[in-house]
C-alpha cells in the first residue's frame, strides 16, 4: 500500500464536512489490490462526516482497483469514471455513493477553476 493511499484515507474524516454537502448515506468498500494480496477499505459516508476502517464488511457499493491505478487517483494523475470506462476499475452497488466517494479525489496536477481564469481575465482587462 503506497503512502499517498494511507494518506487519503487518513484524510477522509476531516475533509468530509467540505466536500459531502448533499444527503449522502452508505458505506463504501474499496478493494485495492497488489498482485495476489488485496486491501479492503471500509468508507462510511454521511453528510458532512465520512469514517473509514481497514476491512471488508457489509457495504452498499463496491470500488475494485489495483492499488497502482488507485494511488494515481489519490495523487490527481488518473480520473476514476475514465478508469471505470477503461474497466481498470469495477464498480457495484449505489452509484451515489462513487459519484459521492470521487469528489474526494485531487483535480490533475496544474488543472484550475475556469472561474479563477475568468477572474484573472477580467481584471487585467480593467
Amino acid at each position: 500500500m503506497g503512502e499517498a493511499t494511507e494518506q487519503f484515507f487518513a484524510s477522509l474524516p476531516a475533509r468530509a464536512r467540505m466536500v459531502l454537502r448533499g444527503s449522502i448515506s452508505g458505506i463504501l468498500q474499496v478493494d485495492l489490490a497488489t498482485g495476489n494480496r488485496t486491501d479492503h477499505w471500509l468508507v462510511e459516508l454521511k453528510p458532512g462526516s465520512a469514517r473509514v476502517t481497514q476491512g471488508r464488511g457489509p457495504a452498499d457499493a463496491v470500488w475494485s482497483s489495483s492499488a497502482d491505478l488507485f494511488e494515481r487517483l489519490v495523487t490527481g494523475r488518473a480520473q476514476a469514471i475514465a478508469a471505470t470506462f477503461r474497466n481498470e476499475a469495477t464498480f457495484s452497488g449505489n452509484v451515489v455513493l462513487f459519484l459521492a466517494f470521487r469528489a474526494f479525489f485531487p483535480d490533475p496536477p496544474g488543472t484550475r477553476d475556469p472561474r479563477m481564469i475568468a477572474r484573472e481575465q477580467v481584471g487585467r482587462s480593467a
